[in-house]
């Protein structure tokens, strides 16, 4: 059986950033739990990660991800590169199955374990079974209304999980600065 688990999505909107996700863990056809978090903040609230994928394997990419911040301190760039290199070469690093959304106030990237650093031209990312249709909402939204990041992100969400059966409208949003939305 597989798990399904998740929407996550980012974006940047004059200035703000904010990340959110949906509390859905799905196995095979059967909601199993509705209100697990997959955001959180790290740095003191300065760098927002989500995960879409198998929750073990995100929480030991959460560990690793740490320890390259603390490598490169101050170093986004390189903290996520070095990641995705590790993951990629790495016997059992290469096993986990998940991707990762890593923001703060000067990039958003999108983190696989083929060894993909990928920071959007459009500055949204989404990524998880809703993935694609939070996408195409946030586009909308950022193109078509004057709605904050947290705003973008909550209706992207919203949408999708009114959509996506994978998706659920149990949303948490964060800001940069660990503020709630």
């Amino acid at each position: 059986m597989q798990a399904h688990a998740t929407t996550i999505v980012a974006t940047r909107v004059r200035g703000q950033v904010a990340l959110g996700g949906d509390g859905q863990v799905t196995l095979g056809d059967t909601i199993v739990k509705g209100s697990a978090q997959k955001v959180r903040t790290l740095r003191d609230g300065k760098i927002l990660v989500g995960f879409a994928g198998s929750v073990a394997d995100a929480f030991t990419l959460f560990e690793k991800f740490e320890e390259k911040l603390e490598r490169f301190p101050g170093n986004l760039r390189r903290a996520v590169v070095e990641l995705a290199k590790d993951w990629r070469t790495d016997r059992y690093l290469r096993r986990l199955e998940a991707l990762l959304a890593v923001v703060d106030s000067d990039h958003l990237f999108l983190v696989s374990g083929d060894g993909n650093v990928i920071e959007p031209d459009d500055e949204i990312i989404a990524i998880g079974s809703g993935g694609p249709m939070a996408l195409a909402a946030a586009r909308a939204l950022r193109e078509h209304t004057e709605m904050a990041a947290a705003e973008v992100v909550r209706t992207a969400l919203e949408i999708t999980g009114d959509i996506c059966i994978y998706t659920n409208r149990n949303i948490t949003v964060l800001e940069l600065g660990g503020e709630q939305a």
